[in-house]
């Protein structure tokens, strides 16, 4: 079924562009396909790379909301892998 996949989570708090896409990118190697990661991030840059990052990696960004200084960035992998440019920068 869609959307059942694995729910997992990243604390990147505390971390400066360019790690918390770097260590993003990273862990949704271990998401399931249709899974989801829920990355916690408190650099304000964050804000521009994460949908920039999801686009660019055939990611699907889910939401984007904030509690306090605290980003909270959902990232979905999609169920079937999307064809991506060779040259795209991160993924």
């Amino acid at each position: 079924m869609e959307g059942l996949g694995s729910t997992r989570a990243l604390d990147a708090r505390g971390l400066v562009c360019p790690h918390p896409v770097l260590r993003t990118a990273k862990a949704m190697r271990s998401v399931d396909p249709g899974g989801t990661l829920t990355v916690l991030a408190t650099d304000p840059v964050a804000r521009i790379d994460f949908p920039y990052y999801c686009h660019h990696a055939g990611l699907e960004l889910l939401s984007t909301t904030s509690r306090g200084e605290v980003l909270i960035f959902k990232i979905r992998k999609p169920e079937t892998a999307v064809q991506l440019a060779p040259n795209r920068p991160i993924g």
